[in-house]
């Protein structure tokens, strides 16, 4: 969601936000938990991993880091604490950052700012997978569907609550969630579990929370067995087949959907009760969910 337009946008090719090196990491946590593995932790658990330009930064950082590295075959992104990611941070989270990279200005630049991100996820030569648990909404839900394979906790739930109020960035829902069951999670902003997920097509496969970590790894220790020169073109084989039915082409288009929703009166009512104060994002977004009945409103 375009929450923030108005923020400064870095004016050479990379900003202030963005790490110097792995010593700057403030927000993610990097392991090795097996040979040729790499593991990416979303480290901000008291925001539920909300993704601020800091996160979002460090993130994009290791994952590029780790493709350039040779002895790393894989990597995985997880978060910690109780979710994957709650979405992007509209509490405030971003004061005082820059954006991550830079974006041409104008109309739209924060969803093609973010779009831009989460897709260059699939031109690295290694593949990304994401390890989904709690809640991934929203910008989590892009962050995910920008990896290259997802596994998920069947008790997980994805979804987009912010089109109560907005539309997303990165409209993934046509392509894999489905037309139907897209529009409709689109239309309700209602969440699915990770075993309709998977049965979807959005997440690769689901498994009960409590073998999520030993399950993704697993694939991820199978998928580091193959040679990398081999697995970056068998990756780019899939890409390529889901840009020639216009997938990305289809998101790109998105953002300019998106674009238009930061000037529709909901999207400013909403936006104005999120101000300044404390508990003004929580009590916008217990007002946005009560009548629902779930998100905040079903888990405090």
């Amino acid at each position: 969601m375009s929450y923030d337009n108005d923020a400064p946008a870095a004016d050479g090719d990379l900003s202030s936000s963005w790490p110097r090196s792995a010593a700057d990491y403030t927000v993610i946590l990097v392991d090795e938990p097996a040979p040729h593995v790499r593991r990416i932790t979303l480290n901000r658990p008291d925001k539920r991993n909300a993704l601020n330009h800091a996160l979002r930064a460090e993130v994009l950082h290791a994952l590029r880091a780790g493709d350039q590295d040779e002895a790393v075959h894989v990597q995985i992104v997880r978060g910690a604490g109780k979710s994957f990611s709650a979405g992007y941070d509209i509490g405030g989270g971003n004061e005082g950052l820059e954006y991550p990279f830079f974006t041409p200005g104008g109309e739209g630049q924060y969803p093609r700012h973010v779009t831009e991100g989460w897709m260059s996820i699939w031109e690295l030569s290694k593949p990304v997978i994401a390890q989904v648990h709690g809640y991934c909404l929203a910008g989590g839900s892009e962050l995910a569907t920008g990896c290259d394979v997802i596994y998920m906790a069947e008790d997980a739930q994805m979804g987009y609550p912010a089109v109560r109020f907005g539309v997303p960035d990165m409209q993934f829902h046509a392509w894999l969630v489905g037309m139907r069951r897209g529009m409709e999670m689109m239309l309700t902003g209602d969440s699915i579990n990770g075993i309709e997920a998977e049965k979807r097509g959005w997440a690769t496969r689901a498994y009960p929370a409590d073998e999520l970590d030993a399950k993704t790894l697993e694939m991820a220790v199978r998928m580091s067995e193959l040679p990398t020169d081999i697995v970056q073109l068998n990756k780019r084989a899939v890409h390529r087949q889901m840009e020639v039915m216009g997938m990305r082409q289809g998101i790109r288009q998105g953002t300019e959907l998106c674009s238009l929703a930061i000037h529709q009166k909901s999207f400013d009512e909403f936006i104005s009760q999120t101000g300044a104060g404390a508990g003004k994002l929580t009590s916008a977004l217990q007002k946005r969910d009560e009548k629902f009945g779930d998100y905040r409103t079903g888990d405090e």
